[in-house]
């Protein structure tokens, strides 16, 4: 295993030199240092991370602070920490994964003062956040993947809930649909003030007033159960709906099942959009789902990105970023048989 003497040995320089442009603790010249990363990438030589530590004074360790619960992580979860992780390793720190939800502000506080992290990346943002104060007060450098309702000085990156939901009633009412329910994350994140939960809330009814559309919300539990009640009132309360939008990856398949049990078949019947999700949870789906797809990985990669940039004292305007979700079209939806035969346009494979 190559050490430091030998990167030394190789690029014709001090040992001192070659810690200096490990450490950044003294100027090196642009021509010095391109030949010490020559020879340690000839050397295949990796520097000791407390090494590095000890002398920067940082543990080059930052922390993806994300809540969690029995179900784990997602594919639409996972493609976050899965981009942040890469960011951070590209850089030459660790991303370690902590499950600090919004209740649990006095472990935050205690992780904060034992100074075992550079700086985190804060997720599952609520419109009033506790953990967002503690961590400004224990001066951990911090980047938002979501919002708070008052984003003054704080760096985010998130989805642009807007123009996403914007986009998806405009695809359906583009087919002919006038009968749309949204199927919401559940009462209780609603009321705690959950980011998306509420911001997409939001959207939907403006942007189905927008159309001159009655809005319908239904909220659901993130579980297949939940899916299925939420279809369930869905129907009580819009018995003639034909299009469904869901925001919850947990009550989708509830949502497909239940429909298959009142014999409505999608897309010829009800067509359907799940938002915010993965290619990989759409096409778990009979027929795929058309959706509308997070871009979970550059959102995890830009917030680290942004939160290293604070570790290294760049200056410049604080980070604040929104990135909408893309649609792509699958097989879950359809024009409605009225504007079939107005346009004679079909469902696919017709």
């Amino acid at each position: 295993m190559a050490t430091m003497h030998d990167v030394a040995r190789l690029a014709r320089v001090s040992v001192s030199t070659v810690s200096y442009v490990l450490t950044g603790t003294r100027p090196i010249s642009e021509a010095t240092r391109t030949k010490v990363l020559a020879a340690m990438a000839e050397l295949d030589y990796q520097p000791n991370a407390m090494a590095r530590g000890l002398a920067t004074r940082r543990s080059r360790i930052v922390g993806l602070l994300m809540p969690m619960d029995e179900r784990g992580l997602g594919a639409t979860e996972t493609a976050f920490v899965t981009g942040a992780a890469a960011a951070a390793s590209v850089a030459g720190y660790h991303l370690v994964l902590s499950p600090v939800g919004a209740a649990d502000v006095d472990d935050l506080r205690r992780l904060a003062t034992q100074r075992m992290l550079d700086g985190v990346v804060l997720m599952e943002v609520q419109v009033e956040d506790g953990r967002v104060a503690a961590l400004q007060e224990a001066g951990l450098p911090v980047v938002l993947i979501g919002r708070t309702a008052d984003t003054t000085g704080l760096p985010f990156v998130d989805i642009d809930f807007d123009q996403t939901v914007r986009e998806a009633v405009a695809h359906v009412v583009g087919l002919g649909h006038r009968r749309i329910v949204y199927v919401n994350h559940s009462a209780a994140a609603l009321a705690a003030g959950y980011g998306p939960a509420v911001r997409t809330r939001d959207a939907f009814f403006s942007a189905m007033t927008g159309h001159g559309l009655e809005p319908v919300m239904i909220p659901a539990e993130d579980s297949a159960a939940g899916g299925r009640a939420a279809l369930s009132a869905a129907i009580e309360r819009a018995p003639d709906l034909t299009a469904v939008l869901a925001m919850n990856e947990n009550a989708i398949f509830g949502i497909l099942g239940e429909l298959a049990v009142r014999r409505r078949v999608v897309p010829d019947d009800v067509s359907v959009v799940s938002m915010v999700t993965s290619p990989q949870v759409a096409e778990l789906a009979h027929p795929a789902l058309t959706a509308m797809t997070s871009p979970g990985a550059a959102l995890g990669r830009i917030a680290v990105e942004a939160l290293l940039r604070q570790l290294d004292g760049a200056g410049g305007e604080t980070h604040q970023q929104l990135l909408p979700c893309k649609l792509e079209i699958r097989g879950s939806t359809c024009p409605t048989r009225k504007q079939h035969e107005l346009t004679g346009s079909g469902p696919p494979g017709s």
